[in-house]
């Protein structure tokens, strides 16, 4: 039977007590001597039982509990705050972020060289930026992607 308390413990039974007693303990439910007391017994309790009892004289609280109502994603197209650290790590900018500028910088400055070197060759007869019309829609197709775009 399941509700027997002389059934053995299992290891997740002994990490949900743990669990319950940190938050009763932060709660203030709890003194320091008393949490450190209980957690000991936690950890060498043997049966259901021994669990149970100390969680008795506590108010049973849920341990996964839905996020306060005052909390609402934000609507489509809002912006949303950036944090510097985040799953890309402490500079907040991927890596192939920083490969797909550096190919944007290394074909414009081709580019440049390409542009100059005609000019120079004709003359002058080809002064006409052209080189612009790749480079600088490319860098906004870049600029405008979404950071965790691959």
């Amino acid at each position: 039977m399941p509700g027997d308390p002389r059934i053995r413990a299992s290891d997740a039974d002994r990490e949900r007590a743990v669990s319950l007693l940190r938050e009763h303990h932060a709660d203030g439910r709890l003194t320091p001597e008393e949490f450190n007391d209980r957690l000991d017994r936690a950890f060498t309790a043997k049966t259901i039982g021994e669990l149970d009892a100390l969680l008795a004289d506590l108010p049973g609280i849920d341990l996964y509990r839905l996020p306060a109502a005052g909390i609402r994603p934000a609507p489509p197209g809002a912006l949303r705050r950036r944090t510097a650290v985040d799953r890309r790590g402490e500079s907040g900018v991927s890596r192939q972020r920083v490969v797909t500028w550096a190919a944007w910088s290394a074909i414009s400055s081709l580019l440049f060289v390409a542009w100059l070197g005609l000019g120079l060759i004709s003359g002058g007869a080809a002064w006409i930026p052209w080189f612009l019309l790749v480079v600088v829609p490319w860098g906004l197709v870049i600029a405008r992607r979404p950071p965790d775009h691959p």
